[in-house]
């Protein structure tokens, strides 16, 4: 089991059950603080480096969020060209530096494999929060607590689920890692719903066949959303060749309220990783949806912020040591009462 403790996370193959089931227990003791019913200042005087080399808001926003909330201090780089790396400096020498400025890092850069290497020469703890079309471990893990607790709402439980992952699987991140640590769980069934041209790697495909999972690999929604678990995925048309091809699936793997109710389950939760492209010409999830009560995208923003609670208080090593340094929250918030 990973200890934790001074750890980087990079990869969900760190990652086994027992370490889930870790992460979610301490997870699930931050949500006071992120309700602002309670403060505490475990962090005070920690500062986390936020290293965003390609665009984003919510995980970042999120990232740092979830530092602040444990009292901790929040420096942040966004974009590759108000970096020194636009200068030709190395990750490693990256790293190193930033390692003399900061307690954590978390740390999203466009190409596969980035954040492993920078963490070579880090000193610190690194949170991977996105390489490329490689992993996305802290999206996969705050989906997988979303799909516990969106289950738990119906009875049901991750072992024995049918979960259908659509859109754009090939270049899809999120799906990946999720894929993965579901291989933890029993008896899944999987539809994989997507054009050939964008359907989950073999490499994933291989992994949950040899953890003894269903797979179903088709191209059209029709007939395939009768599912606990419906995860919707942008097409990625930044990782495309060109955005002329990009341009031949935007559109084609719509849900609307309609076809909710026609293809799903009454009781399918609907799931994204963010954002929803909602351009008419793509409108992967579309507004319709917002009334519905299954429509759980916001939620999974507010588990993010748990998940990545956790993992500070984890790696940090003060997942024990939260409750001593409460404070009183003094200030009005509609978050209490939600």
């Amino acid at each position: 089991m990973l200890s934790f403790q001074g750890e980087n996370i990079l990869s969900v193959n760190q990652l086994d059950r027992d370490c889930i089931e870790r992460i979610f227990a301490v997870a699930k003791k931050m949500e006071p603080y992120a309700k602002k019913q309670k403060r505490t200042n475990v962090l005070e005087g920690a500062i986390l480096a936020n290293l965003f080399f390609e665009p984003s808001t919510r995980t970042r926003v999120s990232f740092g969020t979830a530092f602040n909330l444990l009292g901790g201090l929040v420096r942040e780089t966004t974009g590759m060209q108000s970096s020194a790396l636009a200068k030709g400096e190395s990750l490693y020498d990256t790293a190193r530096v930033i390692s003399a400025y900061a307690d954590a890092v978390a740390m999203r850069h466009p190409d596969a494999g980035s954040v492993a290497e920078f963490a070579t020469g880090c000193s610190v703890p690194v949170i991977n929060g996105g390489d490329g079309p490689n992993e996305h471990p802290t999206q996969a893990l705050l989906d997988l607590l979303t799909i516990e607790r969106e289950l738990h709402r119906f009875d049901q439980k991750i072992d024995g689920m049918h979960i259908a992952l659509v859109g754009d699987l090939k270049y899809g991140r999120t799906v990946h890692s999720l894929s993965k640590l579901l291989c933890h769980y029993k008896d899944i069934k999987f539809s994989m719903v997507a054009p050939d041209g964008l359907q989950m790697p073999s490499y994933i495909l291989d992994a949950v066949d040899n953890a003894g999972h269903k797979i179903e690999i088709v191209d059209k929604m029709e007939g395939n959303l009768a599912a606990d678990i419906v995860y919707q995925t942008r097409i990625q048309e930044e990782r495309f060749p060109s955005q002329e091809e990009a341009n031949k699936y935007r559109g084609g793997f719509r849900i609307s309220q309609s076809i909710y109710n026609t293809h799903c389950k009454p009781n399918s939760v609907l799931m994204h990783p963010l954002p929803r492209d909602s351009r008419i010409e793509a409108n992967e999830l579309d507004n319709d949806l917002n009334l519905n009560d299954n429509l759980a995208i916001f939620r999974q923003v507010q588990n993010g912020v748990l998940i990545r609670m956790a993992l500070f208080a984890l790696t940090l090593d003060v997942a024990d040591k939260v409750e001593q340094y409460e404070v009183a929250v003094p200030w009005f918030s509609r978050k209490r009462d939600s």
